[in-house]
Parts: C-alpha cells; sequence; structure tokens
C-alpha cells in the first residue's frame, strides 16, 4: 500500500505520541500509577485540581476531530455526541435526559440561579464558605440587590451540618454548595443537605467539579436538584465545555429562563440532542404557518437550559477520557489518590505544615497553610521541578492516575520546613 503525503506526514507526527502510549501499554491502564497514557512531563505535576493533563488518547481524539474540520478523507467518522452525555451520565448515576452541555461550572450555576428568579425574584440562598470562592462575589453582588443571602462560616475546615440546619429556615429557596471544596477539598454529606433543604421546601445546588471523576458520584441517590462541573480537571477534557444535570421532574415548577438554538425542535422530531430545527413559516416555499415557526421544547435539561454552540473538540476528548476513566473505575481512581495523600500527609506533617484538610477527607486534594505560600515557596518548587497550586496563605496538592510515590519524594524534597 502506497501512502499519500497527508497520511504519511500525519503518521509521522503520530509517531511520538503513539511510542509514549505504546510504553503504557504493557501494564494496562488498569494499573495505577499510568504514566504511559499521558506525554511526558518535565515537571512532578501536582496541580490536576486546576487543570489536569490531556491524555495522549484524548489528543488523538482532538487532532481526529480537527481532521473532519478540515475535511481530512482520513479522518474519522465525528463523535456520537448522545453517547458522550449517556457515559457522563452514568458515571454521575443520572439519566442522560438530565444532562446537558453547559460551556462551564459557572456558567451552569448561573442558569440555575436564572431559572429560580435570582436575584430580581428575591428570596433566601444559603450557601457557605467553602463553596467555590469565585463565586463569592456573585452572592454578595445578589444580596445587595434584596436576595437574603446566608453564608455558613467553616468551622476546622468542615462545614457542620448544625450550622447548615440553623441557616436552612422556613421559605429558604435554594442552597448553594460544593460538593467538593476547591480550597480544602472538604466533602459535603449531599444526601444529608438535601434531605434536610427538601424538608424547608429548598432546592439544592451542588458544584461538582472536584468530585465528578475523582470520587464516586450518585446524583440520584443523593436528591440533589441541579448539579454542574466543567471537564478540564478530573474529567480530563478541555476548557470550553461542561455539563448541567436537572433532575428530573424538578424543572416542570422551574420557569424557563435560557432561550436558544439547541433548547428547541421541529414538531415531529425524535426526543434525543440531536439537531432538528424548528419549522420555519416565513421563508418562500415554507409551509403555511400562524406563526414564523412551529417548535416543540426538547425534553429534559437540555430543553430548559440548552442555548448555543459548544466546544466540539473537547467532546472528542471527552469520547476517549470517559472511557478511559470509565476503565480505570473511579473507586480505583480514589483509592490511588488517597495512597499518594496519606504519604503527604505525613511528610507535611513531618516539616511542621498545618494541614487544612480535614482528616477522614476521601477527596483527591490536600491543602497547607503556609504564610506568602506564593511567594515562599514558588522559587524553590520550580527549581525541584515540581507544579502545584500556590495561593497566598495556603498551597494545594492534588495528585492524579499518573503520579507515584517517586513524584511524592520529589515534592516534599523541595519542600522547606515551616
Amino acid at each position: 500500500m502506497t501512502l499519500s503525503r497527508r497520511q504519511a506526514l500525519g503518521a509521522a507526527l503520530a509517531l511520538p505520541i503513539a511510542a509514549q502510549a505504546a510504553r503504557g501499554a504493557a501494564s494496562g491502564p488498569s494499573m495505577l500509577p499510568d504514566k504511559g497514557s499521558f506525554a511526558q512531563m518535565p515537571v512532578a505535576y501536582f496541580d490536576n485540581a486546576s487543570t489536569h493533563p490531556i491524555s495522549l488518547g484524548a489528543r488523538r481524539a482532538m487532532d481526529a476531530y480537527v481532521g473532519t474540520r478540515s475535511f481530512d478523507p482520513a479522518a474519522p467518522a465525528p463523535v456520537d455526541r448522545a453517547s458522550v452525555i449517556a457515559r457522563f451520565a452514568a458515571l454521575v448515576r443520572a439519566d442522560p435526559q438530565e444532562i446537558t452541555w453547559v460551556q462551564s461550572t459557572t456558567m451552569g450555576e448561573m442558569a440555575v440561579l436564572r431559572a429560580l428568579g435570582f436575584p430580581h425574584g428575591g428570596g433566601r440562598i444559603v450557601t457557605d464558605t467553602l463553596h467555590f470562592y469565585a463565586a463569592f462575589p456573585m452572592y454578595q453582588q445578589m444580596a445587595g440587590q434584596g436576595v437574603d443571602v446566608a453564608w455558613v462560616q467553616a468551622r476546622d475546615g468542615r462545614i457542620d451540618m448544625e450550622d447548615m440546619a440553623r441557616a436552612i429556615t422556613p421559605g429558604t429557596k435554594l442552597v448553594s454548595l460544593s460538593l467538593v471544596s476547591t480550597y480544602n477539598g472538604f466533602a459535603h454529606d449531599l444526601k444529608a443537605v438535601c434531605d434536610m433543604a427538601h424538608a424547608a421546601g429548598a432546592l439544592v445546588y451542588a458544584d461538582i467539579i472536584h468530585a465528578a471523576g475523582a470520587i464516586p458520584v450518585d446524583l440520584h441517590g443523593s436528591g440533589v436538584d441541579f448539579a454542574a462541573c466543567a471537564t478540564y480537571k478530573w474529567l480530563m477534557g478541555d476548557f470550553g465545555l461542561g455539563f448541567l444535570y436537572a433532575r428530573k421532574g424538578v424543572l416542570d415548577g422551574v420557569p424557563q429562563a435560557d432561550y436558544g438554538y439547541y433548547g428547541y425542535a421541529a414538531p415531529d422530531a425524535a426526543p434525543g440532542i440531536g439537531l432538528s430545527p424548528p419549522e420555519t413559516h416565513v421563508y418562500p416555499m415554507d409551509p403555511p404557518g400562524d406563526a414564523p415557526t412551529s417548535y416543540v421544547l426538547r425534553p429534559g435539561a437540555v430543553g430548559h437550559f440548552g442555548t448555543g454552540t459548544y466546544a466540539q473538540s473537547v467532546i472528542a476528548a471527552l469520547d476517549h477520557s470517559l472511557d478511559y476513566i470509565g476503565g480505570l473505575t473511579v473507586p480505583a481512581i480514589q483509592a490511588h489518590a488517597q495512597q499518594l495523600i496519606g504519604a503527604l500527609r505525613d511528610g507535611l506533617k513531618a516539616k511542621g505544615y498545618r494541614i487544612i484538610t480535614p482528616e477522614g477527607t476521601r477527596s483527591s486534594l490536600l491543602s497547607a497553610l503556609h504564610p506568602q505560600a506564593k511567594a515562599h515557596l514558588a522559587e524553590p518548587f520550580a527549581k525541584a521541578g515540581v507544579r502545584l497550586s500556590l495561593h497566598d496563605h495556603h498551597f494545594r496538592i492534588a495528585p492524579s492516575v499518573f503520579n507515584d510515590m517517586a513524584d511524592v519524594d520529589r515534592l516534599l524534597g523541595a519542600l522547606p520546613r515551616a
């Protein structure tokens, strides 16, 4: 067989990626740590809770998508988007019709707030100080616009259920929280919060960006009403695409607040999330009608929250990544992270650091206090080739599937005494 110039060039470019992938194939992705499924990194990378590296397989999937966009005849068929939704739904124990695309976690949270009439409709929101800190200004702004915002303060790195119970008073409209805190990895008992909120007549929104793909998530079992996450962290996708969940039945009493291309279909359209645009009645040769279009609202979350176009290349990456995560299994990923975190905890304590991630936490984050952490620790970690998340007064370590004990030793060796 003779290769065309395009095929030969594509094969040559793929060789370095394929060679690295083959190194990990001998042991198989079921063995952790799995460095072979990722490009060789010049650093010991522990910043996965900020941005997870794209795997070699996901990169190939994204390259294949670019091939379809450039009309390369050798490119594979486009990814089945409905299949990606279905696999994410299975990962978090939800139904596919309860899931739709959003551009980011924040876009999902804002869509829920708009649908519930905030800020202009008023009402009470309960949130806590271990929720995503970049959402704090949003709720402060809403408080300035007449929303009754109650803040549950953290104690010893946790949100106490008694404090939450006191805050969720009758008439509370929404409880908004992060299932796993981006600050210190604290994980809520989501079912307990939902039971408490529902008893008071409130709905619950959960940011699950630090949970989905890292720890087992059961949205149906928890009873949560809404949840959202982006894909560039533990789902091993990229920026610009995420998922929004709305529990079956909860949208029946929620007015529609977002309107867009993906939320509507022709009256005879088949169920699903594919394209079947409304039928027009205003152009030459259109069928007659009393309005500019005839349409139906798509069922489930997409009908309520589906808006404009989304990042197709990230769907291609997720087509690979969700299979990869499913093959490893989330419990195995969690157990591997906990093994590394156990060693990191011991090392941090030996060096005198105050760990602010509560004991017993099973998330993939470990945080410790250090005054002016970014200013004091950036240089020693850079010299040692270690990457983690440095903040003003704390640092956060987030191991993933490719990290091993050698990486842990490298980090602890670079870390000065507190």
